[in-house]
């Protein structure tokens, strides 16, 4: 029986950035999943605030040289690679000039979150999706954790829905109190049309703010996640209304085996459907 394929979409993983929820579990869920028999693949940004030198990232040539279009505009595609130390995992890095130049990740010096955090995740969000075409490696599990890659279930629900390559592949999307605290760019909608999605694809995410982005993605997910002991409250009251299969949260140190047979449980409903 071949092994099966659990592809980690991450906004943060240690190392590579400081500790938090989303980076811890991020780090310990994959090489806990690939030692107990799956086989996976792990992509994050690459924040200009990583040091490069001291993680030992280097360029994937093969991997990168597409470009890809947000709001009209070309943006170049570069992949990195680092291996985690002693964990015998890699981990892929989104990387461009535009995104992911300046030192710091979401926020600048003063703690504003940056304006083009949404164009930063439509990028990283289809960056991942089009490298792993690039791999010719097919998940059967797409685990997203925090709020930057809550597009990408969108994405792959609306517009990646009739690929070969993702079209049986379940999205689980795992939810943190990491949160953002001002609206997406006005001209959102406009960007997410000259992608593809047609009004009845995005209605309702004008004006688009934290919960608005995570409900959207708890509703078009096959699984959520429960990441952080705390959560917001309408969240989990949406979490509940939808019917989405869910899981409880589990601390970063008992959380493999449970989310192991979460992943076996929403596979085994794609067998039974």
């Amino acid at each position: 029986m071949e092994k099966k394929r659990v592809l980690f979409i991450s906004q943060e993983i240690t190392p590579f950035l400081p500790p938090s929820d989303i980076a811890n579990t991020a780090r310990k869920l994959p090489q806990g999943i690939q030692e107990g028999g799956k086989e996976i693949r792990a992509f994050m940004p690459r924040f200009g605030c990583i040091n490069e030198r001291r993680h030992q990232l280097h360029e994937v040539i093969r991997l990168s040289g597409m470009n890809l279009i947000i709001n009209d505009i070309d943006h170049p595609l570069i992949i990195k690679v680092a291996s985690v130390p002693q964990a015998k995992i890699q981990v892929y890095f989104i990387d461009n000039e535009d995104f992911f130049k300046r030192k710091a990740t979401l926020t600048d010096a003063n703690g504003e979150f940056f304006e083009d955090n949404d164009e930063r995740s439509m990028f990283f969000g289809r960056g991942v999706l089009e490298t792993v075409k690039k791999l010719g490696w097919k998940p059967d599990i797409i685990h997203c954790h925090g709020w930057m890659t809550a597009l990408t279930p969108l994405y792959l629900k609306k517009l990646y829905q009739d690929d070969p390559h993702f079209h049986d592949a379940k999205i689980v999307y795992s939810l943190y109190d990491s949160s953002f605290n001002k609206n997406w760019d006005a001209n959102f909608i406009e960007k997410l049309k000259f992608d593809g999605f047609k009004d009845e694809d995005i209605a309702g995410l004008k004006d688009l703010d934290y919960e608005t982005l995570n409900k959207m993605a708890i509703n078009v997910s096959d699984g959520v996640i429960q990441g952080s002991e705390n959560i917001n409250e309408n969240l989990s009251s949406e979490i509940k209304s939808s019917g989405t299969p869910f899981l409880e949260y589990y601390p970063e140190e008992s959380c493999v085996k449970p989310v192991d047979e979460f992943y076996d449980q929403i596979i085994g409903e794609l067998v039974e459907n």
